[in-house]
């Protein structure tokens, strides 16, 4: 399992339950990790610990949506050899309620967030003459509408095509862009309203053909394996680790 030795890893939202377990497996599989996220060193410290557990790995706080501190931050790591654009939010809502706020909470959060990473890495990697690998968190829902999520949906939805623009486009420069899009992730908000609303957490699980939630570490693995040399020959693909979920089970 040391088959990202040597490699600097960047993973935004990283004070988070997923980022967390991605970098935790790209740790223990010898990588030296970077976790950025917008919380303080002290409200991240228990997610960084978990990391710091299974190898090297530095906090760096930035909001994703800070270009100019987007830029610095990435412009201090070097090698920056992959990185993993993680951060997001999602704030359930039926689609007559989502305010404007929100609205464009989700877009600059999820999908702006990753273009200032990911246009700012590739710049980098093309500069220092890396063939590097730019990975992004998308969702099932970015093909599948869930209800109540409209405003996360079409953020992900989003992240996908810039992920298969910058593919189509920096494939020249040997920079490989590829998604990693979970189903429904027993973590953060979602485990939150599956502890709240037991009937929620049954329909999800109903939906679902494999029968439970996907846990972080399957959504990490799933990272490592795009991380790594055996995803050489994939760009612009969408690695779906959701269970089944968009297979319409609806049972």
């Amino acid at each position: 399992m040391d088959n990202l030795r040597d490699l600097n890893v960047v993973v935004t939202g990283g004070a988070g339950d997923i980022g967390a377990a991605m970098g935790a497996e790209v740790c223990r599989r010898g990588a030296t990790v970077t976790l950025l996220d917008r919380k303080s060193p002290d409200e991240a410290s228990d997610w960084v610990d978990r990391v710091s557990a299974n190898g090297k790995a530095d906090y760096v706080q930035v909001d994703v949506t800070d270009r100019s501190s987007v830029e610095s931050v990435l412009a201090a790591i070097d090698p920056l050899d992959v990185v993993v654009s993680n951060a997001g939010i999602v704030i359930p809502v039926p689609f007559l309620d989502v305010t404007q706020e929100q609205w464009h909470q989700h877009l600059d959060i999820n999908l702006t967030g990753c273009f200032n990473v990911g246009q700012t890495a590739a710049r980098l990697m093309v500069s220092r003459g890396t063939r590097g690998r730019i990975i992004f968190t998308g969702s099932w829902v970015g093909d599948i509408p869930w209800p109540e999520d409209s405003a996360y949906s079409v953020s992900k939805a989003g992240v996908k095509m810039l992920a298969k623009s910058m593919a189509r486009e920096l494939s020249s420069k040997g920079i490989l862009v590829n998604v990693v899009a979970p189903g429904i992730v027993d973590a953060g908000l979602a485990a939150q309203v599956m502890r709240d609303d037991p009937s929620f957490r049954a329909q999800a699980e109903r939906v679902i053909p494999l029968g439970q939630l996907s846990t972080p570490e399957q959504v990490a693995k799933a990272t490592a394996f795009l991380c790594s040399e055996d995803s050489d020959h994939m760009t612009g693909s969408v690695l779906l680790v959701d269970g089944g979920c968009s297979l319409f089970y609806w049972d």
